[in-house]
């Protein structure tokens, strides 16, 4: 991934930024971090960059023809598109304007920007910036906390610190950024390490014992403690969804879908309706809705966004009113495969790890007709896709879909009939049971050769079928 930071002082991003893991993560070509001096840019005989604000007021403003032409000169070496051109094909790069009055970083924010291949910094300084070349280029407007600062290059370090991480390879292990505080919504549990009694006080006796589910179980038990006194707010979102997830359980094959968002905090509750609700994923891209009844459905749509382009449901009654009220048309009707038991599936082959980006253009290649290699890429840098590699080449790969149904298989032709497509399957039923979710797979309805294989492995298909509808092409 490759960060640009326009900048007053390029010296004081590549200082912070050269050391530790950001510093390893540069020298294995993870990443790149490129400070561009604005300075360089301004037309000002003087070289100066800032003026006097309009209407008065204390202090100065940068100006905006420096800004906008570096912005310009990075955006051309990145080969995108600049202008309302770039916009509308949507291969716009992404640029964060970084100031206090912007949304707040979060992680969720983070995993956002991790999905780029390119990200640009803009840091303000003095009173800011022109707020017409604001208009013209910034894409998202972020701040760290309600607080000044002398200047957008800290805030800037932080997020590029908080993004590096979430790139593939920079952490070292692939289950630390998925192990950490705000995952779920709940803090990190306390950890230990050598000796064994310090000052009196002795690690926990369980995480002594090598009884890895008790570990595992404590671990979330101290993080709801530690969420529940320390973060309260992030607490009541978490035991929301556990509820819901609960009620949810007794149609577990026909709910899954929903049951394994919520139990995973990858969905926000809009409402609720007796044993049926109206979920959205927190990007906001997808709404999930369950219900049994036509009734239900009307009043749970009430509280859905209009702009709504993909609503995945489990009733067919509603249908009709997606069609001619939402313009909504099903695209795919699907069956629901479900593991309902607690039990690791058996693997034969033992190969199988976290698909490297570096593979990405095999991936396109071999799944969706190389339409979908952003898709793919998303996929990757989520740490839900899987290799799996015989003789030194990867032979074949699954992976979590961002709905979070399981699937995404390619085997490669000389080694299908092997134990690769099996191996793979249930790799991806025991990942889902090892992060807490319920494992499920949509299969569409004429695809009887897939139907065989889930249930072979020992997976129950629904009563009801399931709808991923989409908005219409060029209607809003």
């Amino acid at each position: 991934m490759i960060f640009h930071v326009l900048t007053l002082f390029p010296d004081m991003i590549r200082e912070g930024c050269n050391n530790s893991i950001l510093k390893r993560a540069m020298e294995k070509n993870l990443i790149e971090i490129h400070a561009v001096d604005i300075r360089d840019y301004t037309q000002e005989k003087h070289g100066k960059v800032d003026d006097y604000t309009y209407g008065g007021g204390a202090g100065m403003l940068m100006q905006a023809q420096p800004v906008f032409d570096a912005w310009e000169d990075v955006v051309k070496s990145t080969g995108l598109t600049s202008g309302k051109e770039g916009a509308q094909e949507g291969r716009r790069v992404r640029t964060v304007y970084v100031t206090p009055q912007g949304t707040p970083f979060s992680q969720k924010l983070a995993k956002d920007f991790a999905k780029e291949e390119q990200l640009i910094f803009l840091c303000g300084h003095y009173e800011g910036i022109d707020e017409r070349v604001l208009e013209e280029i910034v894409t998202d407007q972020v701040s760290i906390g309600d607080y000044v600062l002398t200047g957008g290059e800290l805030p800037a370090m932080v997020m590029i610190d908080a993004v590096s991480r979430l790139i593939p390879g920079v952490l070292g292990s692939e289950e630390s950024a998925q192990t950490e505080s705000f995952e779920n919504d709940l803090l990190e549990y306390p950890q230990y390490s050598r000796p064994e009694v310090w000052h009196g006080k002795a690690v926990p006796e369980v995480l002594l014992s090598g009884d890895h589910k008790k570990i595992k179980a404590w671990r979330l038990e101290q993080s709801k403690e530690r969420t529940k006194r320390w973060r309260p707010d992030l607490y009541e979102k978490y035991a929301a969804r556990e509820q819901l997830a609960a009620r949810l359980m007794k149609h577990k094959k026909e709910n899954a879908y929903m049951i394994d968002s919520l139990l995973k905090g990858k969905v926000k509750i809009l409402h609720v309706e007796g044993d049926a609700a109206v979920c959205q994923s927190l990007d906001g891209h997808l709404i999930m809705l369950c219900c049994e009844t036509l009734e239900q459905g009307e009043k749970l749509l009430q509280y859905v966004p209009k702009d709504t382009g993909l609503l995945l449901h489990n009733c067919a009654a509603i249908n009709g009113i997606l069609e001619s009220e939402w313009g909504l048309q099903v695209g795919d009707e699907c069956y629901q495969s479900v593991y309902t038991q607690h039990t690791a599936l058996p693997i034969a082959h033992k190969d199988i790890r976290p698909y490297p980006i570096e593979a990405l253009e095999y991936a396109s290649a071999n799944y969706g007709d190389g339409k979908a290699r952003e898709y793919l890429r998303d996929r990757i840098l989520s740490g839900e896709f899987f290799a799996a590699w015989q003789d030194g080449e990867i032979a074949g790969f699954c992976g979590v879909h961002d709905g979070g149904s399981l699937g995404l298989l390619y085997v490669e032709p000389k080694y299908r009939r092997t134990s690769i497509g099996s191996s793979l399957a249930s790799y991806l039923v025991n990942w889902s049971l090892e992060h807490g979710g319920i494992p499920y797979a949509h299969i569409r309805v004429h695809n009887v050769a897939s139907l065989k294989m889930q249930e072979k492995m020992g997976l129950y298909v629904g009563s009801r079928t399931v709808f991923w509808t989409y908005r219409r092409r060029g209607e809003k």
